[in-house]
């Protein structure tokens, strides 16, 4: 369990000395305290631990949604928190993909139209392309249908495509099977896995499953703000 690669490769993301503390009740709480990894172009990495030990903390900074107090993320040789807010935000939007536990799918929008929305925000509509990867997650005849309509796993799987419209060369998922009984997880992270590995994405998923966790090309374990 290595911060660095175990293979040479073309490094896609990286931190530098990431540190970041939270106030709570007048205590200062460490979260990362100096996290320095680096992420091949096409891995797979799951980022493991207790509640409460930073991974999200850190696949947020890592994806440019969290600002550091210190330390630095390089992605495709970019330093993204030199960017300013609306060139961070459109590079988040073009380079990268995100699952989240929730879903976070509009209620009054059906499946097609919730994949299409990070495209249109692109300025680009490609509802062809939205039917082909709802098609790829195992839902051609679930196009027009509600979030209420569909289960938690098809809910996720929704949304596994809408990260996948703009094409991005990284995906972050958070907790992707929090919310799903554990075959469901399983499947879930079957598609997330295949879907990295068949076009060569990098692929970040925070999970508390270190089961889970193993099946990614490397584990990193977050164990009191410091990864290993």
């Amino acid at each position: 369990m290595s911060a660095e690669p175990a293979t040479p490769g073309e490094v896609h993301l990286r931190s530098h000395d990431l540190k970041r503390s939270f106030l709570i009740n007048k205590t200062r709480i460490e979260v990362l305290r100096g996290i320095t990894i680096a992420v091949n172009r096409g891995e797979s990495v799951f980022l493991c631990g207790a509640s409460g030990a930073g991974k999200t903390t850190l696949l947020y900074t890592l994806a440019g949604l969290e600002r550091p107090e210190a330390g630095k993320v390089d992605f495709e040789g970019v330093d993204i928190y030199a960017l300013g807010s609306d060139r961070l935000a459109g590079l988040r939007n073009a380079r990268m993909g995100f699952v989240f536990q929730s879903y976070f799918l509009l209620p009054e929008l059906t499946a097609l139209e919730n994949v299409l929305l990070p495209s249109m925000m692109g300025g680009k509509r490609q509802p062809e392309l939205a039917k082909t990867l709802l098609s790829r997650v195992g839902l051609k005849d679930r196009f027009h249908h509600l979030p209420s309509e569909l289960s938690g796993g098809e809910q996720q799987r929704v949304a596994i495509a809408r990260s996948l419209i703009n094409d991005p060369s990284i995906l972050f998922a958070d907790e992707p099977t929090g919310n799903l009984d554990s075959h469901t997880g399983e499947s879930i992270i079957d598609l997330l896995l295949g879907v990295a590995r068949e076009d060569r994405r990098t692929l970040l998923v925070v999970t508390h499953d270190e089961k889970l966790a193993r099946r990614g090309d490397r584990l990193l374990r977050i164990d009191g703000g410091l990864a290993a």
